[in-house]
């Protein structure tokens, strides 16, 4: 009997031994990264070593604009990226492609995100000075819905609306400095800038936080072959947010050193507060289908379980 059992006990370890063994986890991950305020989290993660220990190996791919960011998500060159909810829904448009993990930032009652501002000579006062004046912006972005729902919401009709394509944010703030726009629609920190230079704001959605978020999205690749990764990249940043938002003056010098705010403005700028583990919700981004759907850039909206990684929340 004892010799029995000892045979069916070799045979059994041979069998496990034989079994194919998983391969293990790819934890190296290639993250996109526009020099924008939403990618300090990121770079105090890489600073404090949380990428390095949760076992990441990361690289940072430095990118000059969204549509060089897009080119590279859809070459399969990166596996995660900082984008809006008009991206992640024109890019899962015919398939599912990526998922939102994390909001990077929400404008607030107390911080804008965006905002409509006038140049110093325009004579413009108020959201109905701008009934018929070109705002600079760009097209089929993020930049154009704000544009229209902050108007709209201050009493203007689609007919008041008239808009002038400048995708370059810095060609933007050019033409409005030299009065060539009278009126342009920036991103923080870049309306600060603005307003130093002698701009007023007309609208910015303070009055309507609910219009902006950006966010963290990942390739759906990386997630179904890299999900443990995936998971830890967002934990790091997570820890890092933490950091940031406790002692937000911490930071000047890295957001001096990766360019993340106009050099003008490093050590006048408030730093705001990053979200804390949240997710765009499902009305933010129905309204945002609804007014692409106006736009012709849709043709039916997408269920929110194809657009964010709802285990993350």
């Amino acid at each position: 009997m004892h010799k029995v059992l000892s045979g069916l006990m070799i045979a059994g370890a041979l069998a496990l031994a034989c079994r194919p063994v998983a391969p293990a986890e790819d934890t190296t991950l290639k993250v996109g990264a526009l020099p924008v305020l939403e990618a300090l989290p990121l770079h105090v993660a890489e600073a404090q070593g949380y990428f390095q220990e949760a076992g990441i190996r990361l690289e940072i791919v430095p990118v000059a604009s969204a549509a060089e960011r897009d080119q590279l998500m859809q070459a399969g060159q990166i596996d995660g990226m900082i984008n809006d909810l008009l991206s992640t829904v024109l890019f899962n448009r015919n398939e599912q492609k990526i998922a939102v993990v994390r909001s990077a930032r929400q404008a607030t009652t107390d911080v804008a995100l965006f905002a409509i501002v006038a140049g110093k000579d325009s004579g413009i006062e108020t959201a109905q000075d701008l009934k018929g004046i070109e705002i600079g912006i760009s097209e089929s972005t993020v930049i154009a819905y704000v544009t229209d729902r902050l108007l709209q919401r201050q009493g203007l009709s689609p007919a008041d609306i008239r808009t002038v394509n400048v995708p370059r944010i810095p060609d933007r703030m050019q033409l409005l400095s030299q009065g060539q726009i009278k009126a342009a629609t920036l991103p923080d920190p870049f309306f600060s800038l603005a307003i130093q230079q002698g701009a007023k704001v007309v609208a910015d959605d303070r009055a309507d936080p609910s219009l902006s978020v950006s966010a963290w999205a990942f390739s759906m690749t990386a997630m179904k072959t890299k999900p443990r990764t995936v998971r830890n990249f967002v934990a790091a940043l997570d820890k890092a947010i933490a950091d940031v938002n406790s002692d937000p003056a911490k930071w000047n010098s890295l957001l001096a050193e990766k360019k993340l705010i106009p050099a003008s403005l490093v050590g006048q700028y408030t730093l705001p507060l990053f979200p804390s583990r949240s997710l765009p919700t499902p009305e933010q981004f129905q309204d945002v289908q609804e007014w692409m759907i106006g736009k012709g850039l849709i043709q039916s909206a997408l269920p929110y379980e194809q657009l964010v990684a709802v285990e993350f929340k």
